[in-house]
């Protein structure tokens, strides 16, 4: 009896090609700061979710909540100063 998996070919072949880029890595780095604040607004929502919150919680809610807008502000305005010719 021959074993099947021998005869068949993997699923996903592995390639080199798996690890980021060098672009794609600093395209990260670049949002990190976005991607920080939307963190901490899923664990303060995620922490109201299973019960009434309390003042503190909603607080720390709105907290991350601006700290989110914050950092897509910042970000937007980055691109922008970075556009060739300059954006009014």
């Amino acid at each position: 009896m021959k074993s099947i998996a021998a005869l068949q070919n993997r699923v996903t072949p592995w390639s080199d090609g798996l690890e980021p880029s060098d672009a794609e890595l600093d395209a990260i780095e670049w949002e990190l700061p976005l991607i920080l604040a939307d963190v901490d607004l899923l664990d303060a929502e995620i922490a109201v979710m299973d019960r009434m919150p309390s003042e503190l919680d909603e607080r720390r809610v709105r907290r991350a909540r601006r700290r989110v807008l914050a950092a897509r502000r910042a970000l937007t305005n980055q691109a922008i100063a970075t556009l060739p010719g300059g954006a009014a």
